[in-house]
């Protein structure tokens, strides 16, 4: 493997991120590859998520609290009838129930309840920090504080397919929407839990996963350098 030892440069590259490792090992990776001491991304995506993570590198590490706040669209699976710690599978289960006799059309009811400006709490399994500590390190410890609610915005819920009790889903929304929270508020408005089953991360902005460079690729040199965006393009976002 080849390395490219230019502290300069400056610019953004898309990346799908696979599921099972986590964005902070991505910039870790691509940081060492490439020899840049800046180096950031724009939004963590939980370790089981996939999609689209936001490198940045160099002086377009200024557009990172920028980038930040753009809006965001998800693809998601919720699996109905199961809550878990976490709102996701990868969370201890707190309840399996039957899921009852429902249609997909008050599905799409429901889900429409969740659209405009709303609050939520975020979970305690997240990387927000309260008073300077991670929320999931003190939920790891079996710790619980109190969240204060957040506002945010959902600008579409929509329900894609429901087939037995998995629930396919896509959530256009601003910055700081968990997703998991809304499997689980909606899973408890139907009567039976929810919890996210696969999350996907689509676009950030007007940028989308499927002009990102794939997590494999990330150790091709040429196809890195290609695929960053350079500063002076971004520096108008």
């Amino acid at each position: 493997m080849d390395r490219c030892y230019n502290n300069d440069i400056s610019g953004m590259l898309l990346v799908d991120k696979p599921s099972n490792i986590t964005s902070f090992k991505v910039v870790k990776i691509l940081r060492k590859f490439l020899n840049v001491k800046k180096v950031g991304h724009c939004g963590t995506l939980d370790p089981a998520a996939s999609g689209l993570l936001l490198v940045l590198f160099g002086k377009a590490t200024k557009l990172q609290s920028r980038l930040i706040k753009k809006d965001k669209v998800y693809s998601s699976s919720f699996l109905l009838g199961m809550t878990t710690d976490t709102y996701d599978l990868d969370g201890k289960i707190f309840s399996i129930k039957e899921v009852p006799n429902i249609s997909i059309e008050k599905i799409k009811i429901s889900a429409k309840n969740f659209e405009g400006e709303i609050c939520q709490v975020p979970p305690m399994y997240s990387a927000l920090k309260i008073n300077g500590q991670r929320l999931y390190e003190l939920a790891r410890k079996g710790i619980e504080i109190n969240r204060d609610p957040r506002k945010i915005v959902v600008y579409k819920f929509d329900i894609l397919s429901f087939n037995k009790s998995v629930l396919n889903v896509k959530i256009h929304c601003s910055s700081g929407t968990y997703v998991r929270c809304l499997a689980k508020d909606l899973g408890d408005v139907l009567g039976c839990g929810a919890t996210v089953k696969t999350l996907r991360r689509e676009k950030i902005y007007k940028f989308d996963v499927k002009d990102a460079l794939s997590f494999e690729n990330t150790n091709n040199l040429d196809e890195v350098v290609r695929n960053i965006i350079p500063y002076k393009i971004l520096v108008d976002i």
